[in-house]
């Protein structure tokens, strides 16, 4: 059997192989905030894909646990982007013993229905990590932030799997005032 900190180790280099074969894409582009860049980090090819999905939930759920903040009872974030990152760190969790729900954040609340605007199981009350496959102003994050606080929840980070190091960091730890974690910095990405 392989311990853990050797398995999780074996994971996170098979994911960040997979990131630089699938998910870098070279080629002028303008990104989400409207900014441009010569690389494209297309996480959905990670976060979708039958190998990669698993290791992003065991790599992702590893980082919340070395990051010291106890147990959580929530993870997602901003739809479309954590979406597939929350279900990957529940079915982590679940794998592991432990319960960890996904939650969805709507851009926007909905004007029917419920009128909600995160989906899944109640959030209120819980201790939640607000998701991201990456980040360049943080603006998505920051949107779940609040909207999760709106609705009760205590957020005890930011978690992506791919920093840009393009200020995102910085940017939510000062405005939502929670510290922002990553799996893998744009120093181990294949982009230069």
């Amino acid at each position: 059997m392989v311990s853990a900190p050797e398995y999780i180790s074996t994971a996170r280099a098979r994911l960040l192989k997979l990131i630089n074969e699938l998910a870098v894409v070279r080629g002028r582009v303008t990104l989400s905030s409207g900014e441009e860049a010569n690389y494209y980090i297309d996480l959905r090819r990670i976060t979708l894909h039958h190998e990669a999905s698993k290791l992003v939930g065991q790599v992702m759920l590893d980082l919340v646990d070395k990051a010291g903040f106890g147990d959580i009872q929530s993870a997602g974030g901003l739809t479309m982007g954590a979406d597939p990152v929350g279900t990957a760190v529940m079915h982590a969790a679940a794998d592991a013993g432990r319960d960890i729900d996904a939650f969805v954040v709507r851009k926007a609340q909905k004007s029917h229905g419920m009128s909600r605007q995160v989906e899944g199981p109640d959030v209120a009350g819980r201790r939640v990590v607000a998701l991201e496959d990456t980040s360049t102003t943080g603006g998505s994050a920051l949107t779940a932030v609040e909207a999760l606080r709106k609705a009760g929840a205590d957020v005890i980070a930011v978690a992506v799997i791919v920093d840009r190091d393009t200020g995102a960091a910085e940017r939510i730890e000062k405005e939502a005032g929670v510290p922002y974690l990553y799996a893998f910095g744009k120093d181990e990405l294949d982009v230069d």
